[in-house]
């Protein structure tokens, strides 16, 4: 039976290439000259670790990663920016989280999604993706067609088509 999986990562390759190229914006912009501004990438916890000298500085750095990620074909939803903004002496820190994998309430809001369209293919979650089963692959491309109009918070691949 045709199968496809739903699944939400973030290539790690493109992502450094994407924080290298912010970094070298950063080194030539006029405005961050003399300033203290580190990113760090940390592959193995998909962090992301921006400190800078003022908020100004930090929004523009945020804004130059989603910039520079969207030109390696990266969405901007990865990256969970929440409230870990924290102060020390006269710097600024920020930790941005990369999601990676499907967490559960949204692979329940997708399965649900896939139930209520009416077409005769089997959702089932597995870990961090959802795999989708059906007859014909006339539904799951359907399926796929579906998934890619709604919008549920974070970015969605459609891998290994069998």
């Amino acid at each position: 039976m045709p199968s496809f999986d739903i699944v939400s990562k973030a290539d790690t390759q493109l992502l450094d290439n994407a924080i290298n190229t912010a970094r070298k914006e950063i080194v030539n912009r006029y405005d961050f000259h003399g300033t203290q501004t580190e990113i760090d990438f940390d592959k193995k916890e998909n962090l992301i670790k921006v400190t800078t000298e003022n908020d100004l500085r930090l929004k523009h750095i945020i804004d130059i990663l989603i910039s520079r990620a969207m030109k390696q074909h990266i969405d901007a939803r990865c990256f969970d920016f929440g409230k870990e903004q924290y102060a020390s002496g006269n710097m600024v820190k920020k930790e941005i989280k990369i999601k990676q994998g499907l967490d559960r309430d949204t692979a329940k809001k997708v399965v649900k999604e896939i139930k209520d369209s009416g077409l005769k293919v089997q959702p089932g979650i597995m870990d961090d993706l959802v795999r989708v089963t059906g007859k014909k692959i006339d539904d799951l491309q359907s399926i796929i067609a579906l998934m890619r109009s709604k919008d549920f918070g974070v970015p969605l691949q459609f891998v290994n088509m069998k």
